[in-house]
């Protein structure tokens, strides 16, 4: 791309059905690994108004709670009744139970490489990673500012002060380069949705959201909006009920966000409502880690890793490393040291950062964390994939 140009991220709230979908597909997973890290799970959700649909395979040998499990998710986003009653709502489920035929219990940690090297993926992807110095999270800047809005607009603090908001909302970030970096914030595009008794005309609801949101989050961005900066707050009105009652959610539909806000590239396949074993998902995480900590060493300014992987095959077919011109050395030397200082094969992966044992650490939630506000970038989080423990290896 130019230079010289304007790039827009988008990302939703809690109550986005999308989002609504991964947070109780992750939830899920968190549930069966919890319980059997060795658990296979996936777990894929759609809903529409009052009705949720789960469609799961799995082989563990923890027990079974879906319901229960996405029922609480629901409840725990705050919708009312009349808009979504996670009680009363309508569960529908299609479960199969592959417990005989596929349960694996292979303890990673007490393999040595030749075995490590017999476990191989059973699906097949390319994946990406990628890192940047824009931000202090090594993320473009455009998706890092749509996280800051949309975690503002969940913050408990501002339901207290607008009670009218319900729970559904989405942004989209622009933002303005310049040679190739960060100059000014474009424009913020904000739409969210209100009770239906609300009295908010879109006067108040435009100042409130202005004063409340976009004001305190812009004001801690390293780039700042000016006096030619645009501002669209429901532009069409307002939006009476919102989440599942006006619009249907899905699993894995929202990879822009759960990765890069569309800056860089990503495989398009869904992360969320997978289990550690599944290569798309942890490829992912991996191929970030090395991005990550190849800007963090100085190697390059921008980096994009990726891997690609077989069926039957242990670790990756193909490594390759862009750095768009950004590198202080040649791509070829920068993905040299990678396959030098990371395993990519995906038992090492999942041993080494201990994908299958976070949850049983985090009884909160640990996957379904991440449903939300992207996989990656979480300075919130200690995501073992967002550490740059290896940086001084790689200088």
């Amino acid at each position: 791309m130019s230079d010289d140009f304007i790039f827009t991220s988008e990302s939703v709230t809690t109550g986005h059905p999308d989002k609504l979908c991964d947070q109780v597909s992750d939830a899920i997973v968190d549930h069966f690994l919890g319980q059997d890290p060795n658990a296979g799970i996936i777990a894929e959700c759609a809903m529409a108004s009052g009705v949720l649909f789960i469609s799961a395979h799995y082989a563990s040998k923890g027990g079974l709670a879906i319901p229960d499990v996405a029922r609480a998710v629901i409840r725990s986003v705050g919708y009312p009744r009349e808009v979504f009653d996670a009680d009363a709502c309508t569960i529908m489920t299609s479960f199969m139970d592959h417990t005989e035929r596929d349960y694996q219990p292979l303890d990673l940690d007490a393999m040595d490489d030749e075995a490590l090297g017999r476990v191989t993926a059973k699906d097949q992807v390319t994946v990406f990673g990628y890192a940047c110095d824009q931000t202090d999270s090594l993320m473009p800047l455009p998706i890092t500012i749509a996280h800051a809005l949309v975690r503002r607009l969940d913050d408990p603090d501002l339901e207290a002060e607008l009670p009218y908001l319900l729970p559904d909302a989405k942004v989209q970030v622009g933002v303005e380069y310049r040679a190739g970096q960060p100059l000014r914030i474009h424009s913020v595009a904000l739409e969210t949705s209100q009770r239906e008794d609300a009295s908010a005309g879109l006067d108040r609801l435009q100042s409130d959201l202005i004063h409340g949101v976009i004001t305190p989050v812009l004001a801690d961005q390293p780039v700042a909006p000016d006096g030619d900066t645009h501002y669209f707050i429901n532009p069409e009105g307002p939006v009476i009920g919102g989440g599942p009652a006006v619009h249907s959610g899905l699993t894995g539909r929202k990879t822009g966000i759960d990765t890069y806000g569309e800056y860089a590239r990503h495989s398009g396949a869904a992360l969320s409502g997978k289990d550690p074993m599944r290569i798309d998902r942890v490829g992912a995480y991996a191929a970030r880690y090395a991005a990550k900590n190849a800007v963090a060493a100085g190697l390059a300014g921008e980096c994009e890793v990726q891997l690609s992987y077989s069926i039957g095959s242990a670790g990756p077919v193909s490594l390759r490393v862009r750095t768009f011109g950004t590198g202080r050395i040649d791509d070829a030397e920068i993905a040299q040291r990678l396959q030098q200082h990371f395993d990519f094969r995906i038992g090492a992966i999942v041993r080494n950062l201990r994908l299958r044992h976070l949850p049983a650490e985090h009884p909160e939630g640990f996957y379904r964390k991440l449903a939300v506000y992207g996989h990656m970038g979480r300075v919130d989080l200690d995501m073992p994939w967002e550490r740059t423990d290896r940086a001084a290896e790689l200088g």
